[in-house]
């Protein structure tokens, strides 16, 4: 696992990346989180996250990529928009080192905390985040901007019954 570089993304990396999320759409099958045809984000949404937020890659020996997270800034908070390891590469620690680095860069600037969605039975999804000092928000303790991003994830298919959204304080 040492051998393992977290560094930012380049465009030259975009379709490794999207590849990796849809090779970790089948762990979230195998755990019911999906289902249907395997989705991942558009490379102009990674090439959003480059510009306008932060995409991180893990990189194995020989500088191949085995995993990302990206992040977005919004309303004072880093909120993670996506994070995958690439299913030969799960169970090493990289995702949480990935997370570590974007919540490091996050207090770093100065934000007032860390957000994002996930699948609430899933046991590497929100039971992983707590473990990194996530805590589930619900009810009136959603902000406007997380019940927008429940909304929108329950138009795309996602069943709201498994999503819960979480937070970190800085």
């Amino acid at each position: 696992m040492t051998d393992i570089i977290i560094r930012l993304a380049r465009s030259e990396h975009l379709a490794a990346l999207r590849a990796i999320e849809l090779a970790s759409f089948e762990t979230l099958r195998e755990a019911g989180a999906v289902s249907g045809s395997p989705v991942a984000s558009s490379l102009e949404d990674l090439r959003e996250l480059c510009r306008k937020g932060m995409l991180l890659v893990a990189f194995a020996p020989d500088d191949i990529p085995v995993g990302f997270a990206g992040a977005v800034i919004t309303e004072n908070w880093l909120h993670i928009a996506e994070a995958d390891v690439h299913p030969n590469w799960q169970r090493q620690g990289i995702g949480r080192r990935l997370m570590q680095a974007l919540l490091s860069a996050g207090k770093a600037r100065g934000l007032n905390g860390a957000s994002l969605t996930t699948d609430r039975d899933a046991p590497f999804n929100a039971p992983f985040y707590a473990s990194l000092g996530f805590a589930i928000v619900e009810g009136s303790a959603i902000s406007p901007r997380l019940k927008a991003v429940l909304a929108e994830e329950t138009l795309a298919g996602l069943d709201p019954k498994r999503r819960v959204a979480m937070q970190l304080l800085y």
